[in-house]
């Protein structure tokens, strides 16, 4: 099925049936099919919303570039639209920075969520990469100069090209500019002021070896979440919940279902 939230069509599946509500949101460069596993398990006895973010999977492209409050904006419209709040939440990576933007502003939209290998706490900038950003910047200025000139033909492009390839992130240079810059805006956005005003019973699902968010956010926002609790998977990697998947659903489904 597909809605248009925010101008931007979103494409999303509801499963199964019961009492309880799940969303489904999935990370960066994802789409349902990696939440698909957990759609399967739960929808046994949950009814189960599953989406596309916009710029992913079947969906449609954000209609100009979004941050965090686009996408909650979006998702919102998605859930009134399908009278599907309140809800629980299972969110992964980048979808978690939603799940956790919206729960720290309206208390009354989710009732239990489970964020794993949650993204939304800032790295500290390391000394190397300060100076690759420096780089980059000096780079852009030069090429932006170059074009001005208008004399260089293609080779501003060639050289913009080869500087993201070697200064930028590889989920940067897997975009393309619209959506470079929806990343750049997305990813300036530290949410650890907004852990605290979360007020919903949180379970934190971690891979000790996950090096997209690393163990100390998730430890991070069990500190800061009041009612948060964490639980490590060992040798898990920022996918842990696929990697152990039977285990991941089985805990979720408990913290749904327990009163």
């Amino acid at each position: 099925m597909v809605a248009t939230c925010c101008g931007a069509d979103v494409y999303y599946e509801r499963t199964g049936s019961g009492k309880k509500r799940v969303v489904l949101l999935h990370g960066w460069g994802c789409s349902t099919e990696l939440m698909r596993p957990v759609e399967q398990a739960l929808s046994k006895d949950m009814e189960v919303l599953s989406l596309d973010f916009p710029g992913f999977g079947k969906s449609g492209r954000p209609p100009e570039p979004w941050g965090v409050p686009e996408y909650a904006d979006c998702l919102r419209e998605l859930l009134e639209k399908e009278d599907f709040l309140p809800c629980s939440v299972i969110a992964h990576s980048f979808g978690a920075r939603v799940a956790i933007f919206l729960a720290s502003r309206d208390h009354c939209l989710f009732d239990r969520m489970v964020l794993t290998g949650a993204a939304g706490i800032r790295k500290p900038q390391t000394e190397e990469g300060r100076r690759r950003a420096e780089a980059f910047q000096k780079t852009k200025v030069w090429i932006a100069r170059m074009r001005r000139m208008k004399i260089f033909g293609t080779l501003p492009d060639e050289l913009e090209r080869q500087a993201r390839e070697k200064y930028g992130s590889r989920d940067y240079n897997a975009l393309d500019d619209e959506m470079r810059k929806t990343f750049v805006k997305v990813i300036s956005l530290d949410l650890t002021d907004a852990l605290p005003d979360i007020t919903v019973p949180t379970l934190l699902i971690w891979g000790d070896q996950d090096t997209e968010t690393p163990l100390w956010m998730g430890r991070k926002m069990e500190e800061l979440i009041p009612d948060a609790g964490l639980v490590v998977f060992e040798g898990g990697t920022h996918f842990a919940y696929l990697e152990q998947n039977a285990r991941f659903n089985t805990i979720t489904h408990h913290f749904f279902v327990e009163e």
